[in-house]
This record gives C-alpha cells, structure tokens and sequence, in this order.
C-alpha cells in the first residue's frame, strides 16, 4: 500500500506517546483529528491495540522498536497496514509484518497529512 492509498483510510491508530505535545506521536495524532480522521493512541492513551474501541484500518508506529513489537505481538485485531515511522523501524518488525502478512510501508504520516489530504 502506498502513502497516497493510505491517507485514504479513515480509522487510525498511532502507538506511542500521545499524550505530550512535543512527541511526534502526539503531532500525528492531533494532525489526524484535525484533518476529519478518526485516530486514537495506544501506549499512554490506551493500554493495548486490543483495545482500541473501532476496526482499524491504518496503525501507525512511533514508538521504541522494542515496544512496537510488543504491542504488534499481542494484538488480535485486523489490520489494513503498518506504517513504521523513521526511528521505529527494526528487522524484527519487518520479519514479524511479512510472516503475519501484515501490509507495512515505512514512511510518515505527518508527510501524507500535507500531501494526501483525505478527499
């Protein structure tokens, strides 16, 4: 799936820090709502994906790669995409997404938020 497709979807997940205003997670995330979509965060929100209240379409990763697999790693919920933020990224995440045949791009969501508006 590509950036551009991505941005197309509705329902978001951002796992990391959501809470404070100077972590990207939390930029993403307000970037979401602002912009109509609906998104919530996992790790200082929510205490797991399985919790999130709404199918997912697009989960976004801007968090320690150690956490991100941890979280991935419990999940039961179906998954449209990953997106692995710069820095999130690990070769264990990668490995885990492809054996589990979970679409992953890396990229940035804050980048399709500029130039992929939801239509």
């Amino acid at each position: 799936m590509e950036l551009k497709e991505i941005m197309q979807h509705n329902n978001f997940v951002v796992v990391g820090n959501t809470i404070l205003e100077d972590k990207y997670a939390y930029k993403i995330k307000q970037g979401l709502l602002e912009k109509g979509y609906n998104a919530c965060g996992v790790y200082k929100e929510l205490n797991s994906i399985n919790d999130v209240p709404f199918d997912i379409d697009i989960l976004d990763l801007c968090i320690n790669p150690i956490l991100g697999l941890k979280f991935l790693k419990e999940n039961n919920k179906h998954i449209k995409c990953v997106v692995i933020q710069p820095g999130a990224e690990s070769d264990e995440i990668k490995a885990f997404l492809t054996e589990n045949k979970i679409d992953f791009i890396e990229g940035c969501l804050l980048v399709g938020l500029k130039l992929y508006p939801k239509q």
